[in-house]
């Protein structure tokens, strides 16, 4: 996966007036030219609610989205009517000062003394959106027109397996690719250690263009590569729509598995029947193992507006973090030791989740091999007067651990179907990382 260019200055739409020389000193990055400027990370959501409007005050939000109806009229037409942009127009760099600010680590800090990813995963789902108003900013307005949200994370990998709680973190990204009205967002990790930037992780998110209302598509700037880099960073996400359209067709849930992975399910059915018996129903549990069933770990969260998006809806970085950290949890208890995340990937998001709904928050070992665990978490929306149960994510995590794993055994179909599901998204992260 690309790792963004980092320009030698960060994009000025998006950064108001901090100077480097304010933070930074061992794990304190060092000061970079003069006169650059970079975004903090605590700025970036009061940034965007600058960009669209909106309010801090909950009790406001019903004004805020009358004022931002008005903004339809200044929706292009077409793409044809906006002018493209170059991918450094979108580059944005923020920090996240943990060496020099202590006071801000109690917030990212866990009790195994490093950084909590699923606060990470808020950041950069934050970012990502910011990257792509950037691009789509228009100087002759106030506030953007767009509602901007979050549509899927593709893929995030993982570089180093610690990210430490008391040196400084750097995030950069921009646009690498856009369609008609969704955009390709890709950001850079990288941490401040022993005198140099060491890499964190990649990350690659999709985000979707709406009016203001957040009802229909709107068009955003096409993007205009410039020079054969940036031609091959444009190329290489025309490939990765390429597979998830082609990963999309080809989902367990539209078409049967291929022969050898229904020789593979055969053969773990055969591998649970317990031979003193000539009867397909004795199942036993082969040595090391458990069943699917005994490998599950659920969770509910009631919606708080405290937890809302600059749109009224819940902030999809919230929805992130709880599902990786029952995901963990949940891979944790299977292996009875501490587990690392290795990669993120897949987690589109279906419907928003509005303020006042319940969250019901599904994990799942779903495979296993050696040291590593493929965790799925499902989360879904319970309306408690209707009963109605609606999905909103499925979310992916591998996971690595200390220690070779049980392997887990389905017993059912669907859980064939999970098995295989999660053995694809392993696969998938394994090659990534060869």
């Amino acid at each position: 996966m690309f790792s963004p260019r980092v320009l030698k200055s960060a994009s000025s739409l998006m950064c108001r007036g901090f100077s480097t020389g304010q933070m930074c000193r061992q794990g304190k990055a060092p000061d970079m030219a003069e006169g650059n400027t970079f975004l903090l990370v605590s700025n970036v959501r009061n940034r965007l609610r600058e960009i669209v409007g909106a309010s801090t005050n909950w009790q406001d939000h019903q004004q805020v989205l009358v004022e931002r109806a008005s903004l339809s009229q200044y929706l292009a037409q077409s793409q044809d009517q906006l002018p493209a942009k170059r991918m450094k127009d979108s580059m944005i760099e923020a920090h996240l000062p943990l060496g020099s600010q202590p006071a801000l680590r109690e917030k990212y800090l866990n009790s195994h003394n490093s950084v909590r990813f699923g606060r990470i995963l808020e950041d950069l789902d934050c970012l990502g959106v910011l990257i792509c108003y950037s691009h789509t900013w228009n100087e002759e307005l106030q506030r953007s027109p767009l509602s901007i949200v979050t549509a899927l994370v593709d893929k995030i990998d993982m570089r180093q397996n610690i990210i430490y709680p008391d040196c400084d973190i750097k995030c950069t990204g921009h646009v690498t690719w856009v369609g008609k009205t969704s955009i390709e967002a890709t950001m850079h990790m990288s941490q401040y250690q022993d005198g140099a930037y060491t890499d964190v992780l990649d990350a690659t998110f999709v985000m979707v263009a709406r009016d203001p209302e957040n009802k229909r598509a709107a068009f955003v700037n096409p993007l205009k590569p410039e020079g054969l880099e940036e031609e091959a960073i444009f190329h290489q996400s025309e490939v990765n729509k390429t597979k998830r359209v082609e990963l999309s067709t080809a989902s367990l849930l539209k078409v049967a598995p291929t022969a050898e992975e229904r020789t593979l399910i055969h053969n773990l059915f055969l591998n649970t029947l317990d031979t003193r018996l000539v009867s397909f129903r004795g199942r036993i549990l082969p040595p090391n193992s458990v069943w699917m069933e005994d490998a599950k770990l659920k969770g509910l969260e009631i919606c708080h507006p405290e937890e809302r998006n600059i749109f009224n809806r819940i902030f999809g970085g919230f929805l992130m973090r709880k599902a990786y950290e029952l995901g963990r949890a949940n891979a944790c208890a299977f292996a009875g030791c501490r587990p690392t995340v290795v990669a993120v990937d897949d987690i589109l998001f279906r419907k928003p989740v509005e303020i006042g709904s319940l969250l019901l928050l599904s994990s799942q070992v779903c495979y296993t091999e050696g040291m590593y665990v493929q965790v799925r978490v499902h989360s879904e929306v319970l309306d408690p007067l209707t009963r109605q149960h609606n999905t909103t994510n499925v979310f992916h995590f591998t996971f690595h651990l200390e220690k070779d794993v049980p392997a887990v055994v389905p017993q059912s179909y669907g859980e064939s179907m999970l098995y295989l599901d999660g053995k694809r998204h392993f696969d998938g992260t394994m090659r990534n990382h060869c």
